[in-house]
């Protein structure tokens, strides 16, 4: 009997810019710890991403640096992918809505709702601009927000109080800076407010998180038709007569990117995982409205495909108290922190400060605590332990145990508890407690490490270096879905095969055998860091 496919989806990042601490800890990492439990499970899992190269913001840049929009999407898609690459967040596929691929499905889409009815064209107003000679989609006027007065609030949205706009006041073009006209235009609108009752159905199901629900159950009802169309040239044609210069909005395009990827990542078995899979998608919280409203009523429209089984959000991070910001470079960019840390350090840390349902705060002094005091001194401590004490005393070679007492037969009993404890904390998506489980063993570890004190009790030492050491090797399987370099390195010092698609969940049970020799060269797992006070406010660390 075949095994239930399942398909992990990440919302793909806009290919305008690179990534910053936020990202990963919302959506990337979380994620990717998941898929690496299922895998290590054995679970027939595909995980899906890529990047959104559609839109205005490209086009504003390209405009602005007189280059093509493919070759700023290029840039940042490749960009993204060494970033992610660093951070050890391991994609099946990391593809792009540039692809002919998604071309093909996202007009396929469009052409299917529109036979079923759910898409109607219709004329409406819009800015037109006298000097460019040329409509105005979304960010190519700017202007005050109608609600709130905020100043530079764009053609459809004031990032200030969160609404949608259809008109601004004192409107501006941002390429030429002079005011444009309203004239009419002909777009294409989707029916989503044919979808009401079948959206709240679907969110009233018992898999979706309350943060996802409550946020979503708020616009039902509330619902208006959606225009699909923008007038740009680059985008996917919109595929029907009359609307040439007209393509796709980039919110059409980008979530069937989903179906995209994961056609071009398995041309034969695709379907399955769109008909007959569990669909997961992992996304942050500024994007909940599409996911969880947009998204499924398309899959409805369209009526071939599966809708998402859970949509897992995470909440917003913040550095230092303040709201991030690229703008003003007040964010944790990926690259920059790579290259003065390694990219545990910040898996661990993004995961086990808070729950991903609460919003996180990044800051750097706490960082180095958890780093220090955590990391350092309770892992990477028993784990270096462990190792150097069994170089010194048996020159690397795994002693053999004599009679377990009842503080071995504890530990050891521990392990299993924590296998089972924290593979639950994953599957129920807690990773912060899955994390905290398994730092509570190896913190048994350094206890039991300390009371059977093997540098003097001579009777004992050989079944306490014998049991510690299988702790390591426990340690080093059920660390890897949140810090795979760590594990890696753990199992290179124990002289095993580093490979971490070798790795199993189960392994955590599997002993090790004496007369085995450990690494010659043992090296502590963790450095401790030290934060530049005189810079910390600026995001700039120092390794100690």
């Amino acid at each position: 009997m075949s095994k239930e496919k399942i398909l992990v989806t990440c919302a793909l990042p806009y290919a305008n810019g690179p990534l910053h601490a936020g990202h990963i800890r919302s959506t990337y990492l979380p994620a990717d710890i998941y898929v690496r439990y299922l895998k290590m499970n054995g679970e027939d899992v595909a995980f899906i991403c890529g990047s959104d190269e559609h839109g205005t913001p490209i086009t504003v840049r390209a405009e602005r640096d007189k280059v093509r929009p493919i070759d700023i999407a290029t840039m940042y898609h490749s960009m993204m992918q060494r970033e992610f690459s660093g951070m050890r967040i391991d994609f099946d596929i990391f593809s792009r809505t540039t692809t002919p691929t998604n071309y093909k499905n996202a007009q396929e889409f469009f052409t299917t709702a529109q036979k079923k009815g759910y898409i109607y064209e219709k004329e409406i107003e819009q800015y037109f601009c006298k000097t460019d000679n040329k409509f105005l989609p979304d960010r190519y006027v700017e202007g005050n927000c109608p609600n709130c007065n905020a100043e530079g609030a764009r053609g459809d949205h004031c990032e200030k109080c969160g609404r949608a706009l259809k008109e601004l006041s004192n409107p501006h073009c941002i390429i030429c800076n002079n005011p444009p006209e309203m004239r009419m235009t002909k777009h294409w609108f989707f029916k989503l407010t044919s979808f009401d009752k079948q959206l709240k159905k679907f969110l009233k199901r018992k898999e979706m998180p309350p943060n996802v629900k409550n946020y979503a159950m708020d616009w039902v009802g509330k619902l208006q038709d959606w225009c699909i169309t923008r007038d740009l040239e680059w985008g996917v044609p919109v595929p029907v007569k009359g609307a040439e210069g007209k393509v796709l909005y980039v919110w059409w395009d980008a979530p069937i990117g989903y179906v995209s990827a994961t056609e071009e990542f398995t041309p034969r078995h695709w379907k399955e995982y769109w008909t007959k899979g569990k669909i997961i998608n992992f996304i942050g919280k500024d994007i909940i409205y599409h996911h969880a409203l947009f998204w499924p009523a398309m899959v409805m429209a369209h009526g071939q495909y599966s809708l998402p089984y859970k949509i897992v959000a995470g909440e917003y991070l913040s550095l230092e108290g303040k709201k991030m910001s690229t703008s003003r470079n007040w964010v944790v960019w990926v690259s920059e922190f790579l290259k003065k840390y390694p990219a545990d350090y910040l898996r661990y840390y993004l995961t086990i400060t808070t729950p991903l349902n609460a919003d996180m705060d990044f800051s750097w002094k706490d960082f180095e605590a958890r780093i220090n005091n955590e990391l350092s001194d309770v892992l990477g401590n028993f784990i270096h332990r462990t190792l150097t004490f069994t170089q010194r005393f048996y020159k690397g070679k795994i002693p053999r145990p004599g009679k377990l007492s009842s503080e071995d037969k504890k530990l050891l009993a521990k392990i299993k508890e924590t296998q089972k404890a924290a593979g639950k904390h994953i599957e129920n998506f807690n990773f912060l407690e899955g994390i905290k489980t398994v730092m509570e063993l190896a913190r048994a570890g350094n206890v039991y490490f300390n009371e059977k004190a093997p540098w003097k009790d001579e009777k004992t030492r050989n079944t306490t270096i014998f049991v510690s050491l299988n702790l390591v090797n426990s340690l080093s399987v059920l660390i890897a879905p949140f810090l795979p370099f760590t594990a890696l390195e753990i199992k290179k010092q124990l002289g095993k095969k580093a490979i971490l698609s070798d790795m199993r969940w189960a392994d955590a049970n599997e002993k090790i055998k004496a007369g085995d020799k450990i690494s010659a060269q043992i090296l502590p797992i963790i450095q401790k860091v030290e934060v530049n006070p005189s810079s910390s406010e600026k995001g700039y660390v120092k390794r100690s």
